[in-house]
């Protein structure tokens, strides 16, 4: 797949630009703060419909405006498509395919695949659990875009038990119970859907990763990578994951009341990185940790390739800095012509004159993008 032309209108710090990408791989020069990381985010929004930015949407809109909207041409085997995103500082986005607009938001993901990889993504391997579970969740929405309405479902549910636990806080559970089992029943069957989804994602992954980390350490260090329900998972089969969820349910309901949130379902899991059977966040050098970081990027590049049969792109937000130079050739030469790249930089030093020949460079200065 190839992106063609991409425009943003009052999109953060753009007020209207247009670029047009000519190169298989684009480097955007720029200092700090000056927009290259937005013209990203706004590839990664079409892509995903999230920011690993978190950003609300009003956060999205140029200030002082009411909307913001993103639009861009994307070329794939199957043809070419025009996508458009509305931003709204006060009200819901909206999503239009060559010009239609479509009613389901899920309808619209998977036309345009990538995988964003900036220096937040080290915090994968030394933060918290919450953001290896959104790191999971976006890459499986892009491996299967109905996985986003099946992570609504479960967090709408979520919200709805929580405020009946925060409601009813420190009240006689028998008088609560029957209402708080109807919510159980249907916190579980949404919560396995979620769960089944996420090792299967993971059983798929982990084999790709573990081989990329081999081949970029010299196969000195063996990664593993071990998907760590809430929930007890013998096998991953609905009835039974179900049952093992309304067990757990019922454990903990005391707790729950008194602590008025819920403590059981998939908004607790963990995703497991160890490497030579030590947790990676306790092992060894910033180094080691990059190179997992790296390793799991192009495991997520490869498993959606395989998977919609197209490569995805590539975008890369300030990693080089982040990376040695044997690190940054692992990375570089994984790439080639075969991913097309966005790749944010504050200088051109980290390329080689191969690679400064073979790509577009575009200047980026206070939200304005001019080429060389």
């Amino acid at each position: 797949m190839y992106l063609k032309t991409l425009n943003l209108r009052q999109f953060r710090n753009y007020q209207d630009q247009k670029v047009e990408f000519n190169a298989a791989k684009t480097i955007l020069v720029g200092n700090n703060a000056q927009g290259k990381s937005n013209l990203l985010e706004a590839v990664e929004l079409l892509a995903t419909l999230r920011s690993h930015r978190m950003a609300r949407d009003r956060d999205l809109v140029e200030e002082g405006e009411a909307i913001a909207q993103i639009n861009a041409t994307l070329e794939r085997q199957t043809g070419v498509s025009d996508l458009t995103l509305t931003l709204r500082r006060n009200g819901r986005r909206s999503v239009a395919l060559n010009g239609e607009s479509i009613r389901r938001q899920m309808d619209f993901l998977g036309v345009l695949n990538a995988v964003q990889f900036s220096s937040l993504d080290l915090e994968l391997v030394r933060g918290g659990p919450e953001g290896r579970r959104n790191w999971l969740d976006t890459l499986l929405i892009q491996l299967e875009p109905i996985y986003a309405h099946i992570l609504q479902q479960y967090n709408h549910v979520l919200r709805q038990r929580n405020a009946f636990l925060k409601k009813n806080q420190d009240s006689a559970l028998d008088t609560q119970y029957s209402e708080l089992a109807v919510w159980d029943a249907q916190l579980a069957t949404a919560g396995t859907r979620v769960i089944r989804r996420r090792d299967r994602a993971i059983q798929r992954l982990a084999p790709i990763a573990t081989a990329w980390h081999a081949s970029i350490s010299g196969s000195t260090e063996i990664l593993q990578i071990k998907y760590v329900p809430n929930i007890p998972l013998e096998d991953n089969h609905p009835e039974e994951v179900q049952q093992a969820f309304l067990a757990k349910i019922q454990q903990r309901t005391i707790a729950e009341m008194h602590q008025g949130t819920t403590l059981v379902g998939p908004h607790r899991d963990e995703i497991e990185l160890t490497i030579n059977q030590t947790p990676a966040r306790q092992y060894g050098s910033q180094g080691q940790q990059r190179t997992l970081v790296l390793a799991l990027k192009l495991a997520e590049l490869q498993l959606i390739e395989e998977v919609v049969k197209e490569p995805p792109l590539l975008l890369l937000d300030d990693v080089l800095a982040e990376l040695d130079l044997s690190r940054q050739n692992q990375l570089l030469d994984a790439i080639q012509d075969r991913f097309q790249t966005l790749i944010t930089t504050t200088h051109l030093g980290s390329f080689d004159s191969q690679w400064l020949k073979s790509s577009q460079i575009l200047f980026v200065k206070a939200g304005e993008i001019i080429s060389n």
